[in-house]
């Protein structure tokens, strides 16, 4: 059906695609409007499940919230994963509202506010320390309320991991504390009335690459378990992060994860479990657990020729689906898997570029693409949608309505 594996993953019913069993063109009727975001609850549950199958049995497995907060599923996962991960007051406020335990929540970010740090430690979630004035409001917080606050310090490592789309460790960052800041921090906090769990490390995203993965989980170890033994008490809880990524572009590889599962493994047997016993292991995910489940559905209003080059205009665009417009990380500019929903198996192609509504050239969703010949009416389908979609987009520009999103 298409030359992307992601695209596979979805079913084909009576030459239309279909999510989560439903035709997309009476899905566009039941959502009443197009564009919308529809995300595939089969794939989330059998991605999830694939990964339990793959990695250690102690490893627990947190989603982060940031890469889709939709509530329903977000309250979908909260019953498939050990945790949840979050970024701001809102997303505790819908991490809170699932079967999750509140100690089974952690707040990760810089830049938290007192106000936030007021309603975490109030929650009773786990706050991931970015810097020693988050820990002095904390400490603030936790007195004032008479709660003692559980904590967690991100660490800030002195590497980078190739590979990464995104680096978010090694070097200086606004993420966490330094290295070799740690210590004296810890000292520091010493004497304060603090729940201390453990370490936090986060060193970059969208990592395709099982190899560099599985030296940064082995880095990551390596100086953590350096840090816990300079702490000099009981550490519970080691966040080793994620990054898995998953292919948005055509000559992308499917992250090979079971490499990455037995490497963990060796480390929980041979490093962590030695020194650490009573240690959570977790991994914390997101766009992989979600990314590939999402699909963007945006409908032709306008075809026109301008100087022998054909353009779709679709009701969608960059305001609602960014990533896909290639302006949110992308230095070259690639397209993302696309299809025109409701033409499927149509062997006739043509070259198109597909627009969107918005008065600036930077609204292109796909450059010369290779598409059936396609009428105004049609389904254009971006896949890939499932993550960083909707909530990383500038939804308010030019004023246009905010796209729908159902989970089937």
């Amino acid at each position: 059906m298409s030359a992307h594996p992601s695209v596979d993953k979805f079913d084909v019913a009576e030459d239309c695609l279909a999510v989560g069993g439903i035709r997309v063109d009476r899905l566009a009727e039941r959502v009443g409007t197009t564009p919308f975001f529809a995300y595939d609850r089969r794939l989330i549950t059998t991605r999830v499940a694939y990964l339990r199958s793959v990695l250690p049995k102690d490893v627990r497995l947190s989603y982060a919230v940031k890469a889709n907060p939709m509530p329903a599923i977000v309250q979908h996962l909260s019953g498939l994963v050990d945790s949840l991960d979050v970024a701001s007051a809102f997303e505790m406020k819908t991490a809170l509202d699932t079967v999750v335990p509140a100690s089974s929540i952690s707040f990760a970010g810089p830049g938290k506010t007192s106000a936030e740090l007021t309603q975490a430690v109030a929650a009773g979630v786990t706050i991931e320390m970015e810097s020693e004035t988050e820990a002095l409001r904390i400490i603030e917080a936790g007195n004032r309320l008479g709660i003692r606050p559980r904590v967690a310090l991100r660490v800030n490592p002195n590497f980078q991991v190739k590979g990464s789309g995104m680096k978010m460790g090694g070097g200086p960052h606004q993420f966490g504390v330094d290295a070799e800041a740690v210590p004296p921090l810890l000292g520091k906090l010493a004497n304060a009335d603090l729940d201390f769990l453990g370490f936090h490390v986060f060193a970059g995203s969208q990592n395709l690459h099982s190899d560099i993965l599985c030296e940064a989980l082995s880095r990551n170890v390596e100086l953590l378990l350096e840090l816990s033994g300079s702490y000099g008490q009981s550490v519970r809880y080691l966040n080793l992060g994620g990054g898995f990524g998953i292919p948005y572009f055509e000559k992308d590889n499917a992250l090979d994860i079971l490499p990455v599962g037995a490497r963990l493994n060796e480390l929980i047997e041979n490093a962590i479990r030695p020194s650490l016993p009573d240690a959570k292991v977790t991994i914390e995910l997101g766009r992989y657990l979600v990314g590939e489940s999402g699909v963007y559905v945006t409908k032709v209003v306008d075809r026109k020729v301008s100087r022998g080059r054909t353009y779709l205009v679709v009701d969608g665009g960059l305001h609602h689906q960014l990533a896909a417009s290639g302006n949110f990380g992308q230095v070259i500019r690639r397209n993302y898997p696309i299809a025109i929903g409701n033409k499927m198996n149509r062997p006739e192609r043509e070259t198109v570029s597909v627009v969107g509504c918005l008065c600036t050239p930077l609204d292109l969703l796909g450059d010369n693409v290779c598409l059936p010949p396609t009428d105004v009416g049609d389904l254009v389908v971006i896949f890939q949608a499932g993550a960083y979609g909707l909530t990383a987009s500038p939804t308010s520009f030019l004023g246009h309505p905010t796209p729908p999103e159902v989970l089937v």
